[in-house]
């Protein structure tokens, strides 16, 4: 066991022999290729879930890659996460349209009702609360991304509503 692994929190997905399975495959069904780290790291997004710390550090090992590269893609783009998300998740558009149009009382709202802050999964993992840039819907600013489908126009009094689809 390296240096590295010995400080790998036990529920991260490298401790875990199926997932450390899939982890691998992906691995080695990418390296050599050009674009391997995005290939990879895509892949590791949607089967694993997420990619931890200690996984980009095992994928810049394993594709011999810079860490910052690795470091650099997870954190460029939105898709990434470096945590688990909840079952269902809720982006807010934080563009110009959206945010003049009042995304910042919808996500008070949505911080009040879940209980959680941006960023964070409620407890019973049922919902992740996220921003993001522009989504490319202005003329129908607010928007919120519920899961893969884009909300418009929405309102606080609204949203409740909303929410209530996920948290049936």
């Amino acid at each position: 066991m390296s240096r590295l692994e010995k400080n790998i929190p036990t529920d991260d997905p490298l401790m875990n022999a199926e997932k450390r399975a899939v982890i691998d495959r992906i691995l080695a069904d990418n390296a050599g290729k050009d674009g391997a780290v995005m290939v990879a790291l895509n892949e590791l997004q949607s089967e694993i879930g997420y990619i931890s710390e200690p996984m980009e550090v095992y994928v810049a090992k394993k594709l011999k890659a810079p860490v910052s590269a690795v470091h650099g893609v997870t954190t460029f783009y939105s898709f990434f996460t470096n945590r688990p998300r909840g079952k269902h998740t809720l982006k807010f558009c934080l563009g110009t349209a959206c945010y003049v149009g009042g995304t910042p009382q919808l996500i008070e709202k949505a911080k009040q009702l879940l209980g959680i802050d941006v960023g964070q999964t409620t407890p019973d993992g049922n919902v992740t609360l996220e921003v993001c840039r522009c989504v490319g819907a202005c003329s129908q600013a607010p928007v919120m991304v519920l899961d893969d489908e884009v909300e418009g126009r929405v309102r606080a009094n609204t949203f409740p509503e909303l929410l209530a689809a996920v948290n049936k």
